[in-house]
């Protein structure tokens, strides 16, 4: 599967209106002034750059309202949960979303976060619990790993009391982009492998992994290839976020990051998976290598293919795949 799907020759400009790239060279731009050269964060510069939306109880122009929960207040973990305000007539299903930000930035009240999971709970039909974990490097792997299943647990033992519409725990479902796709996959690892339980409230229905953030040791021809040539995803940027990420002298074939190692842990009970694949994407050889795991290992996987995507192609609802993507998620879903 190496190199499935791309073209050699060198990448054209993708068509970007100009207030996406705009948008972009700020997310680029920040990241770029904030991730120091020595793996820490500038933590106060970035969050003055980093634009914050607030949970709001009362409805948006879409009928869409949020809260935000503790999980742990101890360690800072909480999620914000986005629920629509008009009566459902069958219990909805749950989304719990892990952002992007290669591990080290960006929250669940980023605005732009904030705004697409706003997207996700309307267009979709769900409720969406938006996963506000420890960010690397002053929380390196496993933290992330072990907030995302506390969630689960937390949801699993607590519910969601309050909110005005029915929720169907049975149908819990993960996503989520660039690295929080990595984060969704091992936190369905994790849960999967839990001992059978006939009382567990919450059952996994399915993953949705949008541009996993995947890697290892070994340069694909996509990373070779696009690398400088497209927006948001360099090399250089790339490995210092493994390198924040992952534990004190670990490199990229650990299994955090490469999980299409042939000895990858995946447990019977993985759930059936959607994987994103964006063709101006250097990661899209790993994503493709991953789905590719997953079938020899026997487990469901649906790839959507989308050629002139960059990373973080979802961000924009202007962009006419990003439209795509939630109409395939919503289809998806439909059918677990």
């Amino acid at each position: 599967m190496e190199g499935a799907g791309t073209a050699e020759e060198t990448p054209r400009a993708p068509p970007l209106p100009w207030r996406v790239r705009l948008q972009l060279f700020g997310l680029v731009a920040a990241a770029g002034v904030t991730m120091r050269r020595d793996g820490t964060v500038n933590r106060f510069l970035f969050n003055l750059l980093d634009r914050r939306a607030r949970a709001s109880a009362r409805p948006d122009r879409f009928g869409v309202r949020s809260a935000d929960v503790d999980v742990d207040a101890s360690r800072g973990l909480w999620a914000r949960v986005f629920s629509p305000s008009a009566a459902a007539e069958a219990p909805l299903p749950v989304l719990v979303y892990f952002h992007g930000g290669g591990f080290a930035l960006l929250s669940a009240a980023s605005a732009a976060y904030d705004a697409m999971c706003r997207r996700f709970c309307r267009d979709l039909g769900a409720v969406v619990v938006s996963v506000n974990y420890r960010l690397a490097p002053e929380h390196r792997c496993p933290a992330a790993y072990d907030d995302g299943e506390d969630v689960l647990r937390h949801l699993a033992s607590t519910g969601l009391p309050g909110l005005a519409v029915p929720v169907d725990f049975s149908r819990c479902f993960l996503a989520g982009d660039s690295a929080g796709a990595n984060i969704a996959h091992h936190v369905a690892r994790r849960w999967a492998a839990r001992p059978p339980n006939p009382s567990r409230r919450l059952g996994l229905a399915g993953a949705v992994l949008v541009q996993p953030y995947l890697g290892g040791e070994e340069r694909t021809d996509a990373e070779l290839r696009l690398d400088g040539k497209v927006p948001v995803v360099t090399m250089r940027g790339s490995d210092w976020a493994w390198r924040a990420f992952l534990p004190e002298g670990a490199d990229r074939n650990h299994p955090a990051a490469h999980v299409t190692d042939k000895n990858a842990d995946l447990p019977d009970g993985f759930p059936p998976a959607l994987v994103v694949v964006g063709g101006l994407d250097p990661l899209q050889d790993w994503q493709r290598r991953y789905a590719e795991v997953l079938r020899r290992r026997g487990k469901a996987v649906r790839v959507m293919e989308f050629p002139e995507a960059i990373h973080t192609f979802f961000f924009f609802p202007e962009l006419p795949d990003s439209g795509k993507l939630v109409k395939e998620m919503k289809a998806f879903m439909d059918e677990m």
